[in-house]
């Protein structure tokens, strides 16, 4: 057991680096077009809101809808200490994730003692309230949107991204992801058992929103300019599609649905008007064929090889 775990850690920092060190070299030889340039950050990006996101619907069994609202507020945080205040990139980031984190936990509070439909609602309604509260700021531009000098690199977005993943997925397998596991699968049974519910679901929804401000204080610093109306609740439903097609409770399963959508949305960016239509019929065909998303609950590893070996094997015999 220890010598495939060790193998699987071995094989998949290989991987990192490769994926790191081919697309950095092309940057270096000015191989890459700047519309796949642009697509691998938003993959980063996208990387991080998926999976934080997970943590909160698929891991701990929570409906929030809310996550675009954590996003803008990590965006305009981040550029405020950068455009106003000259701060550094990395205090910036820092300082977009906390304040999206203080958001998630005083919102959590109250709105994570209702469940189902009504938690969604009132997330939803969040995320509105920030987008219109920054609609009508001008201090951050207003509707006519806040420039921001771009100083997000290939290096920056996907190191950021990796250590991300790292962090959550520590959480997942720690004492407090099992709780938040238990409370997905039986929130009266959890309680019973002593577990404070409402206490690990306020945690996962503030990581969540930490996470989800350091995904818009990379996607600020990035695109030059950040507007109200990209944070609107589209946003967040592009978000929900992408963990519900990797599988609510796979973190590689939110890795691979934020990749294959923002590839999906790249190539139809020609054609906006049948990318929410592809997308709709998309998440029909996987709610018929694979209701449980792409890995459903399962997380992708070299065991699917072994196992596939030992078959063979066991055929052969």
């Amino acid at each position: 057991m220890g010598k495939r775990v060790n193998r699987q850690s071995i094989v998949t920092l290989i991987g990192v680096l490769l994926v790191y060190a081919i697309v950095q070299g092309a940057i270096f030889m000015d191989a890459l077009p700047p519309f796949v340039a642009l697509t691998l950050i938003q993959i980063c990006i996208y990387i991080i809101l998926a999976t934080s996101l997970n943590l909160i619907n698929g891991i701990t069994g929570q409906f929030s809808i809310g996550h675009a609202g954590f996003m803008a507020i990590g965006a305009y945080m981040a550029a405020i200490v950068v455009v106003k205040f000259h701060g550094p990139l990395i205090l910036a980031l820092l300082a977009g994730a906390a304040v999206s984190a203080l958001a998630g936990f005083l919102i959590g509070l109250p709105t994570l003692r209702l469940k189902g439909d009504y938690l969604a609602i009132a997330t939803l309604g969040f995320g509105e309230i920030v987008r219109i509260i920054f609609l009508n700021t001008e201090y951050v531009g207003g509707a006519s949107g806040f420039s921001v000098p771009k100083t997000i690199t290939w290096t920056w977005a996907f190191w950021l991204t990796v250590v991300s993943i790292i962090i959550i997925r520590n959480f997942i397998y720690s004492t407090h992801g099992r709780a938040c596991i238990s409370i997905r699968e039986n929130e009266i049974a959890a309680d019973v058992m002593g577990i404070n519910t409402t206490k690990y679901k306020i945690m996962a929804f503030t990581i969540g929103a930490f996470f989800a401000g350091l995904a818009g204080g990379i996607y600020a610093n990035y695109l030059y300019i950040i507007q109200p109306l990209t944070f609107s609740f589209l946003k967040s439903f592009d978000i929900l599609v992408m963990v519900v097609l990797g599988g609510l409770g796979s973190l590689t399963g939110s890795v691979l649905g934020a990749i294959v959508m923002t590839v999906v949305s790249a190539v139809l960016s020609g054609w906006p008007e049948w990318r929410l239509v592809i997308t709709a019929i998309l998440l029909i065909v996987m709610m018929i064929f694979r209701p449980t998303g792409l890995l459903g609950t399962k997380e992708f590893s070299l065991s699917f090889l072994g196992k596939k070996g030992d078959k063979n094997a066991s055929s052969k015999d």
